[in-house]
C-alpha cells in the first residue's frame, strides 16, 4: 500500500461550532463548510478539502477514556513550519489556557494542548532531516523553544516542509 500521509481527521465534539472557534482562532483554521451540527476545517497552508471534520453529538456526551480506561486515539499531530510558528503557537495555545506540556523528541519539537472536550493535540517542528543522527533519535527532554530557535534558527523550514 502506497499511503502519503493523513488526509483528514474527524472528531465528536460536544458542540461543533464551540469546537470550530477553537480551532479557528487558536489555531488559524479556517471554515471550508459547515452545516447546523458539523464543520469542516483546512489548515492555513493545507492543500487538502479539509483537514479537520467535526461534529456535534451533545452536551451529555462523556468525556473520551481513550489512554485511561479505554482504547482509542491519543492524539493528533500538526506540523508547523517553522519554530517561530512553533513558538507562536505556545504563545496562542497558554493565551487560551489550552497547552497541557511540551517535550523535545529529539528530531521532533513537541507541544501538547487540549480543545474544548478534552481531545489531546500535538502542534511539531520536525529537525531537518540531513541535521539528524542517532544521538538526537534516542533524546527525549524537555522542550527549550527559545534554546532551539539558538540551535537552528527561527525561520529554518522543518523536516517535511522541505519537500
Amino acid at each position: 500500500m502506497a499511503i502519503r500521509g493523513l488526509n483528514h481527521a474527524v472528531l465528536w465534539v460536544r458542540d461543533a461550532q464551540h469546537s470550530t472557534d477553537f480551532y479557528v482562532n487558536v489555531l488559524g483554521f479556517r471554515v471550508v463548510h459547515s452545516m447546523p451540527k458539523a464543520a469542516f476545517l483546512q489548515a492555513a497552508t493545507s492543500r487538502n478539502d479539509h483537514d479537520l471534520g467535526l461534529f456535534t453529538v451533545g452536551d451529555e456526551a462523556a468525556d473520551s477514556l481513550a489512554g485511561t480506561g479505554a482504547v482509542g486515539l491519543y492524539h493528533l499531530a500538526w506540523e508547523v513550519t517553522t519554530l517561530a510558528d512553533l513558538r507562536e503557537c505556545a504563545k496562542r495555545l497558554t493565551e487560551a489556557d489550552a497547552l497541557v506540556g511540551s517535550r523535545d523528541h529529539g528530531t521532533t519539537k513537541a507541544l501538547y494542548a487540549k480543545d474544548p472536550d478534552g481531545l489531546e493535540f500535538e502542534i511539531c517542528w520536525l529537525v531537518p532531516q540531513d541535521l539528524v543522527d542517532d544521538e538526537m533519535r534516542a533524546y527525549n527532554g524537555e522542550l527549550d523553544i527559545e534554546a532551539e530557535i539558538t540551535r537552528y534558527g527561527e525561520d529554518t523550514p522543518g523536516a517535511y516542509a522541505r519537500i
